[in-house]
């Protein structure tokens, strides 16, 4: 972002509640609790709160950049936490400052405010062009000080950030959202297959607009997957968590168990299966990301034991255990517990 002469009359510090020599640690926190409480998500349809929430967003957009951070205190402290500078070549003792005064306390130069005398400043530009030195700082473009138009580069556009929170089936299938960003924009965009968590998209063309020109900066949008109850994704595998009985798990079953792209595939438990033991279905993950076949799928078994039983299946389980007295499932378990 440029340096702008609304900085003047803007106090970034009391827009987000800390205090001018904060570390970048506290202003951070400070914005996003700030941005969590004032988050058009969580305020729809106030005006009040849309407004507050772009006018945090750009109070840390300034002060979380170091330089720009350091322009802003210095045009703070200049123009008095708040008075316009005026343009002009002369003044008196009593004027608020010119444009001169900013340039010789930021410069080192002699300038002319308060002095009665003129000065003309001008400034050789990479093109061997004359330009404003102001124009840089506060984002315009003027005639400069020595009468010589000035020349401005095309500039391209500030990239904006944003965070999205997505069920997993958006996330595996791709998704059409409505996103948020910290600079206070909101756009609809499609959000590709195969999104994983903690991976950042890019937005083309939506972020801050360019300058002379020059094109829209970019969004860009860090990813969360939120959890799901059955399913967990890692890379192109899926891992399911799938509940059986037990009688299932010590005499065996076939099972019939969905997919997370809503088909159903058959799974063959193994007789004397135990709670986490892993089955591995092959090519029934997600497609891999070159096109090429799919992953895999993980069956891990959950032995679900009955909450409440009737007396004939007790007396039932009360026999099994007689059967098997003989096998102690502790057998090593105090000597593994020593180790």
């Amino acid at each position: 972002m440029a340096a702008s002469q609304d900085w003047l009359e803007k106090d970034f510090y009391a827009e987000l509640g800390v205090s001018k020599d904060a570390s970048q640690d506290d202003i951070k926190k400070a914005y996003r609790k700030l941005s969590r409480k004032w988050h058009p998500d969580r305020n729809a349809g106030s005006k009040e709160a849309e407004e507050k929430f772009k006018k945090i967003g750009e109070a840390y957009q300034v002060l979380s950049n170091p330089e720009e951070r350091k322009q802003y205190d210095a045009i703070r402290a200049l123009g008095g936490g708040g008075a316009r500078f005026r343009a002009g070549g002369s003044g008196s003792a009593g004027d608020a400052g010119s444009f001169e005064d900013l340039f010789s306390a930021m410069f080192g130069t002699p300038g002319a405010g308060g002095s009665g005398n003129t000065h003309s400043w001008t400034y050789r530009s990479g093109d061997g062009g004359f330009s404003d030195p102001f124009s840089g700082l506060f984002g315009g473009s003027t005639g400069g000080f020595g009468g010589f138009g000035s020349q401005r580069r095309a500039t391209r556009g500030q990239d904006f950030q944003a965070e999205i929170s997505l069920p997993l089936r958006q996330a595996v299938a791709g998704a059409t959202v409505k996103i948020n960003t910290r600079q206070g924009k909101s756009v609809t965009a499609r959000v590709p297959a195969g999104v994983s968590d903690g991976q950042t998209i890019r937005i083309p063309g939506k972020g801050g607009p360019g300058t002379n020109g020059g094109p829209n900066g970019d969004i860009l949008v860090k990813i969360h997957v939120e959890p799901h109850p059955v399913y967990e994704v890692d890379g192109d595998d899926v891992y399911v968590n799938l509940p059986v009985s037990f009688s299932e798990a010590a005499l065996g079953a076939t099972v019939t168990v969905p997919t997370l792209e809503g088909k159903q595939v058959r799974v063959k438990i193994p007789a004397g299966s135990s709670t986490d033991k892993v089955l591995r279905v092959r090519g029934k993950g997600l497609k891999k990301k070159n096109g090429i076949g799919n992953g895999n799928m993980y069956v891990r078994i959950k032995v679900v034991v009955p909450k409440k039983m009737s007396a004939e299946a007790a007396r039932a389980v009360e026999d099994f255990a007689q059967a098997t007295a003989g096998a102690d499932p502790r057998a090593d378990f105090a000597q593994l517990a020593k180790m």
